[in-house]
């Protein structure tokens, strides 16, 4: 996952949405969003990366929540463990973020930024282990944030964007005029000009690459492969009970050559989230 931009408490229509892209190799086998269970019996709602067996983005019914990127880096370096086991960790588990951080070593991943949340206690924070820095931790208030490849609310282009655009859909008059105006900005190509490109040490033309909203790089093998809309509907309360409504969707992005045109299948699923 390379994109992400969520609101949390920012709207009381809509108390959490979320949009995101996830950009891959073009060739890397993954599964699309699905209600699936992990080993340890943990029902999960997530597309899955078939090679490392792990996840970017993935919630489950009992109202715990995860998102993944990827930190950039001049020199790529990789840990002994998948990055993406590290959503499924905190999905199948009960722990807290503390618990979390404390049962975690940073050195075994690759660099990564990790949002974590729980609906029943109402908590988000925002973990890295960037390069030459101890764990970074932050808790996450109601509010709109924006996360790429950088730490949280870094404003490289593509991230600000998004997040205009997310302030944006949350002043719509209905659900679908906001799914439709997040769905177009996940689908922005336009690239930073240099001027206001970020400069984190990779290539000149990688770096214009990648400073798209929805990356297209066919010539590297690289791109958005999905984008993935979460919008959850505020339903009635009674005293300390809370009820959302969910929906999630994701479009999977293919290309059968170099050149092709993105060809989007739609994968979806709703649940009804409760807390008594």
């Amino acid at each position: 996952m390379c994109l992400i931009s969520f609101a949390i408490g920012a709207s009381e229509r809509w108390p959490l949405v979320i949009a995101a892209n996830r950009d891959e190799f073009l060739d890397r086998p993954t599964l699309p969003l699905a209600r699936w269970c992990t080993d340890g019996g943990t029902e999960v709602i997530s597309g899955r990366d078939l090679r490392a067996g792990g996840t970017w983005l993935g919630l489950t019914p009992g109202g715990r929540l995860a998102m993944l990127t990827n930190v950039r880096e001049a020199e790529r370096v990789t840990g002994e463990r998948s990055r993406g086991e590290l959503v499924l960790r905190w999905l199948e588990g009960d722990m807290d973020a503390s618990q979390f951080v404390a049962g975690t070593d940073p050195t075994a991943y690759g660099a990564f930024n990790l949002v974590l949340g729980d609906f029943q206690s109402s908590s988000w924070h925002w973990l890295s282990n960037q390069p030459g820095l101890d764990w970074q931790a932050r808790e996450l208030g109601p509010g709109l944030y924006g996360l790429s490849n950088g730490a949280m609310d870094t404003p490289w282009p593509k991230t600000v964007t998004l997040k205009q655009a997310m302030q944006n859909a949350l002043a719509s008059s209905s659900e679908k005029e906001l799914q439709a105006s997040l769905w177009a900005a996940l689908q922005d190509r336009q690239r930073a000009s240099d001027l206001h490109l970020p400069r984190t040490g990779v290539p000149l033309p990688l770096e214009r690459a990648l400073s798209s909203v929805f990356v297209d790089f066919p010539e590297h093998g690289y791109g958005t492969r999905s984008s993935t809309l979460l919008v959850a509907r505020a339903g009635e309360s009674a005293g300390s009970g809370l009820s959302w409504d969910l929906l999630v969707e994701e479009t999977t992005h293919s290309r059968e050559a170099e050149g092709t045109p993105a060809q989007a299948g739609r994968q979806r699923c709703e649940l009804a989230w409760r807390r008594s």
